[in-house]
């Protein structure tokens, strides 16, 4: 009859009152101002305040993002690919140049050996070098117009749109010029065609 009266609130957790236009209810924190959030900034991206050390750390950022960027299109991830690499019509030519043999890609070595030969003073053998270097030439025009033939051929049965197939031409007899090693992006398939094997580490 006397009993002790309960508050209405014992039975309830004691939680200060929080106003939802507070700018501390959101984070537990005042919003940082600009000058604290480009602080913030900085010190995440550990930006020196020297100028010569921030200049080196750029340098460094710079350099491990090229690497990164030359591993993965060494890898085929097209989104590292320069912009004159990219679009399934230039993969198309470059699969279509790697999977042939070209005589076009061994021309830098002829010409390097012309240019050394044209230093001895024999007219016979200048003039078998003149013959022989005209002779080559003729082989690797021969040789790409019948590529460039058959890759306009069956990208026409691919790509039905000319805009897709727009420069691929000059895209093809540029990387027949090109050492098949040295090719950049890599080749993705061997000569015939069949898949070049992933590379295996260790």
């Amino acid at each position: 009859m006397f009993g002790r009266k309960q508050s209405p609130a014992a039975d309830e957790p004691l939680t200060p009152a929080t106003d939802e236009h507070d700018p501390r209810s959101a984070k537990g924190r005042p919003t940082p101002s600009r000058r604290e959030a480009e602080a913030a900034r900085k010190s995440q991206l550990k930006i020196p305040k020297d100028p010569k050390a921030a200049r080196k750390a750029a340098r460094e950022r710079e350099r491990d993002d090229r690497t990164r960027s030359r591993a993965a299109m060494m890898a085929g991830d097209e989104r590292y690919l320069p912009a004159r690499d990219k679009g399934p019509a230039r993969a198309f030519a470059r699969d279509f140049v790697d999977s042939r043999f070209t005589v076009a890609e061994f021309f830098i070595f002829v010409a390097v050996s012309v240019l050394v030969l044209g230093f001895i003073r024999n007219p016979a053998v200048q003039s078998f070098v003149s013959i022989a270097f005209f002779a080559f030439t003729a082989v690797i025009a021969v040789d790409t117009f019948v590529l460039l033939f058959q890759l306009n051929r069956r990208a026409k049965a691919v790509f039905p749109d000319a805009a897709e197939r727009k420069g691929i031409t000059l895209y093809a007899v540029l990387r027949t010029l090109q050492l098949r090693r040295l090719r950049l992006p890599p080749p993705r398939v061997r000569r015939g065609g069949a898949p070049v094997p992933p590379k295996t580490k260790g």
